[in-house]
Parts: C-alpha cells; structure tokens; sequence
C-alpha cells in the first residue's frame, strides 16, 4: 500500500473523482464500487479495512452521505505523505465529486423546470429508477464482499430482508427500522 506521495496523486485522485461526479445519479454512494476498484485494487493507496472503515464512519455522522469521498481521499493521502497530502487529497477529492455534478445539477433542473411536459423528460426520469437500484445493489455487493465471511452473519441478511419487505409493503418509517436495527446491534443480537 503506497499512498498518494506527490502532487500529480493528488491530480489524480481529484480528476477520477470529478470524472465519476457526472455518474453520481442515485446519489454519491453508488459510486463506492468504482471508488474501491481505484483506490483500493488500482492504485494500492488504501487498505479494503480503511475502505470500508471510511465508508461507515462517513454514513454514521451526520451530514451529506458523500462524505466518505474526503475520508477516501484524506486516508490514501495520510498513507502517503502524511497529514499535508492527507489534507490536500482529502479535499481535491471532494471538490473532483461536488463541482461538476453541482453545475450539471444547477444547469439541467433550470432546463427541465422550464420544459417539464416534455414526454422525453418524463420518459428519462422513469429510465433512470431500475440504474439507481442496480448501482446500489452494486455498492452491497462490494460492501458485503470486503467482509469475507457473508455466511456468518446470516441474522445480518435476515435483519436487511425483513426490513426491504416492511419498508416495500407498509407505510412503517424508515427511521424506526433503523433504530430497531440499533438496539438489536447493541444488544448483539445481530
């Protein structure tokens, strides 16, 4: 495992990150698997454990989800070069997701407001939600994969079964799932 050493790394990391900013479409978390094959099995810069230890830590603060891309970026840095690369490609990484898909965003909600009865407009928004589930479904799959033992935490799969079925079949909040899956964790019943 090397890290992010010089300034054409940091280059480097901020261009991947911008180019997959315009790929962002079910939100910044579909974009783990390509995140993990260029950090982690490309280019060495961090460790599955690091992956996966950002991932979690940057979903369990409070605040926008897309904040495991600095973590990404701060940890292949600090592998790297220390605390200033750490700092440097903890925010190249950043502003590579947040510029280009917040000008595209800003641009195309304007264009779309203007023409919203537009059929093909409607026709692309209905295209998009079978993407969005595939790319999540891509992100669990890498998520689980880093584990290495997926079939010792069948409770886990159970757990994430009857919660898709709640949440699919009834009008039960999100949220109470997820404080149910807490106490269940704390109590190491999962």
């Amino acid at each position: 495992m090397s890290g992010i050493s010089t300034l054409s790394d940091v280059l480097a990391i901020f261009l991947h990150s911008a180019s997959l900013s315009l790929m962002a479409v079910g939100g910044g978390i579909t974009l783990l698997p390509e995140f993990h094959r260029f950090l982690v099995a490309e280019k060495l810069w961090i460790s599955d454990l690091q992956f996966t230890s950002a991932v979690a830590l940057a979903q369990s603060s409070p605040g926008p989800n897309i904040l495991f891309v600095s973590l990404l970026g701060w940890n292949a840095g600090f592998n790297g070069g220390g605390y200033a690369y750490a700092l440097l490609s903890g925010i190249a990484a950043m502003l590579g997701i947040i510029v280009p898909s917040t000008t595209l965003t800003l641009l195309i909600t304007r264009w779309a407001h203007r023409n919203q009865e537009m059929r093909l407009l409607r026709a692309f928004k209905q295209g998009m939600a079978p993407l969005v589930i595939a790319l999540l479904f891509a992100t669990v799959w890498v998520l689980v994969s880093a584990n290495d033992v997926p079939a010792r935490d069948w409770k886990l799969w159970a757990l994430s079964a009857v919660s898709f079925v709640v949440l699919w079949r009834t009008k039960f909040h999100l949220l109470w799932l997820l404080g149910t899956g807490a106490v269940l964790g704390g109590f190491g019943l999962v």
